[in-house]
């Protein structure tokens, strides 16, 4: 069984590599290992979100006025 990503799910997940990060016990591999796996976590979830405000414009009918 797959279990479907969210973007919930990812903003979890980062939130976990943060509090690693900000701790004492990662060596320096596993932080860089753990900061790229974070910016494609950020990356997904930035996709994720273009998405669904490219939805909405498109159910509001047009273009988002400023």
């Amino acid at each position: 069984m797959s279990k479907k990503v969210t973007i919930e799910g990812n903003f979890e997940k980062l939130d976990e590599i943060i509090t690693e990060l900000q701790g004492d016990k990662l060596t320096l591999e596993e932080s860089f290992q753990k900061y790229e796996e974070g910016m494609k976590l950020v990356k997904s979830c930035s996709d994720a979100i273009d998405k669904v405000e490219k939805k909405l414009i498109t159910i509001s009918g047009g273009e988002e006025e400023n």
